[in-house]
């Protein structure tokens, strides 16, 4: 009997808006794991759009975002057993969800911040992915922007 295809990680990264923070979170993991993985992001209080700033830097990364929106933690498919579920500094804006894992990186919204800090805030969030995508099981993917 063949043995069944191994379940593939559903992740989940959150912040207040999902303008920012996890939706350049979510791009950074489509884009590191490819099928290793589903990558997710929603918002507590969703903002309606995703920054455009967030959108201008990570197309610096070869990663696009423009056609990503924000989302409420409600619009999120039903019945994910999310295998990690991960907070971006919205503290107790955020709901607990359940998950196999949770991580808390408490990242500043960089809404508030200039394009120095904005793009600070992105570099530490494409570390803090790659760290996660490394205790992944599976092969990477290819960098983002490379066949």
């Amino acid at each position: 009997m063949p043995e069944a295809p191994a379940r593939v990680p559903h992740l989940l990264f959150v912040c207040v808006g999902n303008s920012c923070r996890s939706q350049m979170a979510e791009g950074f993991a489509r884009a590191a794991l490819g099928p290793r993985a589903v990558a997710h992001s929603a918002g507590s209080r969703p903002a309606g759009h995703v920054h455009p700033q967030a959108v201008a830097l990570m197309a610096e990364k070869g990663i696009d975002l423009a056609g990503h929106r924000s989302k409420s933690l409600d619009e999120l498919p039903a019945g994910v057993v999310w295998d990690c579920v991960i907070t971006m500094g919205c503290g107790d804006a955020c709901p607990h969800l359940p998950a196999r894992r949770r991580l808390d990186w408490d990242l500043p919204d960089p809404v508030a911040l200039d394009d120095a800090g904005f793009r600070a805030v992105r570099d530490r969030i494409e570390e803090l992915v790659a760290r996660l995508a490394a205790e992944l099981p599976g092969p990477p993917a290819p960098e983002a922007g490379r066949p």
